[in-house]
């Protein structure tokens, strides 16, 4: 059975441009790849048939021999790069019938005149004069963004603070201006080995994909001798931090310029830290309010008090009203941590009491409590049916 054609797999017109070969394919792919149809072999069948079309017309000298034969291997390229004609004689492809030509000295000419075969395929294949295409050249690029965690203390995140971190960071190559170059002659591109393709992985398969470095020429002008064709420079560098005041552990501050640099005089990315926040012996936090728990006596839970709490701010009073029962919470308005969202406002703290049992350590204390139970004869379990 014959094999389909390459240019009907991939559903486009045989004077296809480049491009339009490559999109026929990509759109095609994001169908048929295997990771989006497991465990459907048409559909794998269908993919591979689809890079091999892909392989062949991508490639200009491989979708000549094509063209011209109406197929393509490695044999048959070789035949043609040497002027000679495929093995065996006979017709090679549909159309084609070499048999009877002399391939090293037939004319398309009478006299002589005319071309031969073998002037033809040493002009397709590299035996006469090529023109090479240009290395694409690097345009602006904006620097990386760079993320660094901080730790910081409870009362740090709540005050906040200004202080130096070390950033390991990269700026813009002096001597190519972020180019990675310095306009020198074109060599071979050593990522793809002057083929214009690099393999990648693709679940079970692999296919070539343009190589980023050359744009798919081969080719690229030799790198620059200081950064090494990567267009900057790595440096160290202590950068001055301001945190403001009220950050959460998960907060970003973000440090503009002090990024990853640009290259070909576009910006550096910027830099951004990330807070981490340590707990507190007291305190816990949640959003902008800050949560306490202090203990009181029965005496002043009965009786009332003014009870000194302490707040992220230093130490205040709390009136503590007579009669009050453990676990009960109170407000101190506007003392809670900073908002970041609200600039200028606070939350609020909380402060539970938990009632405290004294330790009888004499009988005078256990006489003064026999006596408290016989004045206050109440029996708090009385609501629940018990004695």
């Amino acid at each position: 059975m014959a094999k389909q054609d390459y240019y009907e797999i991939l559903g486009i017109k045989r004077d296809a441009k480049p491009d339009e070969i490559k999109k026929a394919y990509r759109r095609l792919a994001r169908k048929y790849h295997p990771d989006v149809n497991p465990g459907d072999k048409a559909a794998e069948e269908r993919f591979k048939l689809m890079s091999e079309a892909h392989d062949v017309l991508s490639d200009p000298k491989k979708r000549s021999v094509y063209d011209r034969f109406g197929q393509y291997s490695e044999n048959l390229a070789d035949a043609a790069a040497r002027g000679a004609g495929p093995s065996g004689g006979g017709r090679t492809a549909p159309g084609f019938d070499f048999t009877g030509f002399d391939w090293g000295s037939a004319s398309s000419g009478a006299g002589g005149g005319g071309s031969s075969f073998r002037d033809i395929f040493a002009d397709l294949f590299g035996g006469g004069a090529t023109r090479e295409k240009e290395p694409p050249r690097p345009q602006p690029q904006r620097g990386a963004d760079i993320e660094m965690p901080l730790s910081l203390s409870f009362e740090e995140a709540i005050k906040g603070l200004t202080t130096n971190i070390t950033v390991n960071r990269s700026e813009q190559c002096s001597r190519c201006n972020g180019a990675g170059d310095t306009g020198g002659p074109v060599v071979v591109c050593p990522t793809c080995k002057g083929t214009g393709q690099v393999q990648r992985a693709g679940g079970r398969l692999r296919f070539a994909q343009e190589c980023p470095d050359c744009g798919g020429t081969g080719r690229r002008r030799a790198p620059c001798s200081l950064c090494h064709g990567k267009g900057t420079m790595p440096k160290t560098e202590t950068v001055k931090v301001r945190i403001p005041a009220g950050v959460e552990t998960g907060s970003r501050v973000r440090i503009p310029g002090k990024g990853e640099g640009g290259r070909l005089g576009a910006p550096p990315g910027d830099l951004h830290i990330i807070t981490n926040v340590g707990p507190h012996k007291y305190f816990t936090r949640k959003g902008d309010n800050i949560y306490v728990t202090v203990p009181i006596t029965v005496p002043e839970a009965a009786l009332g008090a003014k009870i000194e709490v302490p707040t992220v701010e230093g130490k205040t009073q709390l009136r503590v009203p007579p009669g009050t029962q453990s676990g009960q919470k109170f407000r101190l308005r506007e003392r809670g941590a900073p908002s970041l969202r609200n600039p200028g406002a606070k939350g609020h703290q909380f402060v539970e009491v938990q009632v405290t049992l004294p330790k009888v350590i004499s009988e005078e204390t256990k006489e003064l409590l026999r006596e408290y139970s016989k004045l206050n004869a109440t029996n708090p379990r009385v609501e629940m049916g018990l004695e």
